[in-house]
């Protein structure tokens, strides 16, 4: 449920920056909460990829405030 509403309200503003939204997952390992975000792009993505899509929905998802507890942001 978490993994459907976070996809929908991120798609887009990953497509607007060249990206595609290929997986959200939303779960526990080793104990802490984890949102990770599955990016991809024609050609290869690299670190800086990952940071550039993390500044983009970091202000997104802390707005919406979708989930409750506290989690790592996995991009």
């Amino acid at each position: 449920m978490i993994e459907k509403k976070v996809k929908e309200l991120l798609e887009e503003p990953i497509k607007e920056a060249g990206y595609v939204l290929d997986e959200v997952i939303y779960g526990k390992e080793k104990a802490v909460n984890t949102l990770t975000i599955v990016i991809d792009k024609e050609g290869y993505i690299n670190i800086g990829d990952c940071v550039k899509v993390n500044e983009i929905i970091d202000p997104i998802l802390d707005q919406a405030d979708l989930i409750d507890e506290s989690y790592v942001l996995d991009v």
